[in-house]
């Protein structure tokens, strides 16, 4: 059996779990791809040749996990963000795509405001904390999550991607953090804990749920947050918020009831669904 040939066996496996033809095609190439070691070209120049009883062996044992809907990235152990490879685990949330949209958000605010004092509230696996630190060096960046394991996760990608400067606090929202922030960025746990049904096995059975469920209407961390940001920005800060899809009237009505925010913009993702807040404290809001 040749390399490719194992992975139309595998790609059919995946089918039959319920993993969707495009899905099972991409994974089960990926998957023999880290199993040999190989990048792309060499995948394609290389996938016709017989395949030895090693690959054979870390390849069915790879499999095997994703037919019981591992994600690929917690299979493999890293997943690219902003052009990097973040370590990944069972303890953190899996970075997503549309997340980078609070990444460029950000870029755009640090490029003008370059030695900012940035927090990043449920840093994960530090996706967002390390990418601002490396991209804006002159920047003081804390990155803060209630998860021991995600912090020890979040420390490694940075020792490994050169991101000393970073500092990690493990707490609640801002709990340890300084005073006088410029900036807070977050990718709350957002989903309601009523969808979760719906959801795919991928997320619900693997990934933490202490980073996805927001309460039973996803609201719960936002509007902690919200209410903690407030008294730690500067007079003038920024909060910059991932939200969900069918999310944004509610973070509207939040933030306009409190009476403490400004919200200068809402920028949606390449799908057209509004995915980041952008809220500027008024100067003399307290609660």
């Amino acid at each position: 059996m040749t390399f490719h040939e194992a992975a139309l066996a595998a790609r059919e496996a995946l089918r039959d779990v319920g993993i969707s033809r495009n899905t099972a095609t991409l994974d089960a190439d990926l998957l023999a791809r880290h199993a040999a070691g190989w990048d792309l070209a060499t995948w394609i120049a290389r996938r016709s040749e017989t395949a030895d009883a090693a690959f054979t062996e870390r390849y069915t044992a790879l499999i095997a996990r994703r037919l019981t809907r591992e994600p690929v990235a917690y299979i493999r152990g890293v997943q690219e963000f902003w052009g990097r490879d973040f370590e990944v685990g069972v303890g953190v949330l899996i970075p997503r795509p549309e997340t980078e949209l609070l990444v460029e958000t950000a870029n755009a605010y640090l490029q003008t405001r370059p030695q900012s004092l940035v927090v990043d509230v449920g840093t994960g696996s530090g996706c967002i904390a390390i990418t601002l630190a490396l991209e804006h060096p002159s920047a003081t960046v804390y990155a803060v999550d209630i998860s021991d394991e995600a912090v020890a996760i979040a420390r490694r990608n940075a020792a490994r991607l050169g991101a000393h400067g970073v500092s990690f606090i493990t707490g609640s929202y801002l709990a340890g953090a300084p005073a006088a922030i410029d900036l807070i960025v977050s990718n709350p746990p957002y989903v309601a804990a009523t969808d979760r049904p719906a959801i795919a096995p991928e997320v619900k059975d693997y990934e933490p749920a202490v980073a996805l469920f927001g309460g039973d209407d996803g609201m719960r961390d936002i509007k902690a947050l919200l209410s903690a940001a407030v008294t730690a920005l500067t007079p003038a800060g920024t909060l910059m918020l991932e939200m969900g899809d069918g999310q944004v009237e509610r973070v509207e009505d939040e933030v306009l009831s409190m009476g403490a925010w400004v919200i200068e913009d809402i920028r949606a993702d390449l799908q057209g669904i509004p995915r980041v807040a952008i809220l500027r404290r008024q100067h003399d809001a307290s609660l």
